[in-house]
């Protein structure tokens, strides 16, 4: 049952203009969702909502028939469809799951707006920044949620380093560096920074408080000509931070580090390791010469401190979050503006590849970024 902020029942719009006058409201039934695409991702977003108790999973949809048999085997009480319509059509359902290419966000997550849906995207929200903000203008205009699945956001790690930054425990910080690379999978219908690089754009907005103000790309398709497959993406924040990410499905091994240096305390944050966190009480300290040729710097080298995480894991923690959305019937204008700045930062680093690695001034998207 899906309760308001007063604890009583929520209702739709719907049962108060069918009820009677006078006549005591049904409790809303519990919020029935269908997950379309059931290739690399899908999967794990079905998982995590069949494990939870207070949604219900009616379709998964996905045109392998393969994979729908897959999915048929281990969730026998979920509806197996080729076809998007059984699921649009279907006036029980309440919210879609998409995990499907990026080519095909758009098309999809409109006609799920249009048909009252609430909708859930992976990761980017759209392949270019109109259709973004098309998405959001019609989820506001149909007063339906709207969500991207930037999964990293929900990382307790990048949760704990976000806290870090702005309760100022890290001091300035300086630059961040990130490495995001491993071999494959290559996209057929994105380059590696439509793939990759939003987890890192999310990451590092939501860690320093909005998009950069000038971001600039190099790379080359080193594998399948016109699919860029390594990447080097700079940017420059208001804050007159710097930052550069490393993107690439070329890669011994699997490598996902990145590096906060601050003028108080540094910090390394490596996904997957033992411990995913390491403050360091390290950096250098300058005094401003006395008398000409006097130059004072000071090395301070302190304690590594691994910081207790949550181990809750991203993905249970994002499904909740967009089951709270579908009870509140839309998404925070945070969450929509952040999921629009990707789109733009991606775009502009596109931009930047074609024009040979030129600085491309961000500017400001229709929607200002504000910080969690």
């Amino acid at each position: 049952m899906v309760q308001g902020e007063t604890g009583e029942p929520k209702v739709s719009t719907k049962q108060r203009e069918n009820s009677e006058p006078g006549r005591r409201f049904q409790p809303l039934r519990q919020p029935s969702v269908a997950v379309v695409g059931l290739g690399y991702w899908g999967p794990n977003l079905l998982r995590v909502l069949a494990e939870r108790t207070d949604v219900d999973v009616r379709w998964v949809c996905d045109q392998d028939p393969a994979r729908l048999e897959r999915a048929a085997r281990r969730y026998p009480n979920v509806s197996p469809t080729l076809e998007l319509d059984d699921v649009l059509n279907d006036p029980d359902v309440d919210g879609v799951l998409l995990a499907t290419p990026v080519f095909t966000h758009y098309e999809l997550a409109r006609r799920c707006l249009e048909a009252g849906k609430h909708t859930f995207v992976e990761k980017p929200l759209a392949s270019c920044s109109a259709d973004a903000s098309a998405l959001i203008s019609l989820a506001l205009e149909r007063e339906v949620a709207l969500m991207a699945g930037h999964t990293f956001l929900y990382s307790p790690p990048v949760r704990t380093i976000g806290e870090l930054i702005q309760t100022g425990e890290l001091g300035e910080v300086y630059f961040i560096s990130s490495s995001r690379v491993n071999l494959g999978l290559h996209q057929r219908d994105v380059s590696v920074i439509w793939d990759l690089g939003p987890h890192d754009f999310s990451i590092l907005m939501h860690w320093l408080g909005g998009p950069p103000t000038t971001i600039r790309a190099t790379g080359r398709d080193s594998i399948v000509p016109g699919i860029v497959d390594v990447a080097f993406v700079s940017m420059e924040f208001p804050s007159g931070v710097i930052a550069n990410v490393e993107l690439s499905w070329l890669a011994p091994s699997k490598l996902r580090r990145t590096v906060i240096v601050a003028s108080k305390k540094m910090v390394v944050y490596e996904d997957g390791a033992a411990e995913a966190v390491r403050i360091f009480d390290r950096g250098v300290e300058y005094k401003d010469p006395e008398t000409f040729g006097e130059y004072h710097l000071s090395y301070r080298t302190g304690d590594i401190l691994s910081p207790q995480l949550s181990s809750d894991e991203p993905l249970a923690l994002q499904s909740a979050e967009f089951i709270r959305m579908m009870a509140a019937g839309a998404a925070p204008d945070h969450s929509l503006a952040l999921a629009s700045d990707v789109v733009r930062l991606a775009e502009a680093a596109e931009e930047s590849l074609l024009q040979g690695g030129a600085q491309i001034e961000v500017g400001e998207g229709t929607f200002a970024h504000a910080a969690d």
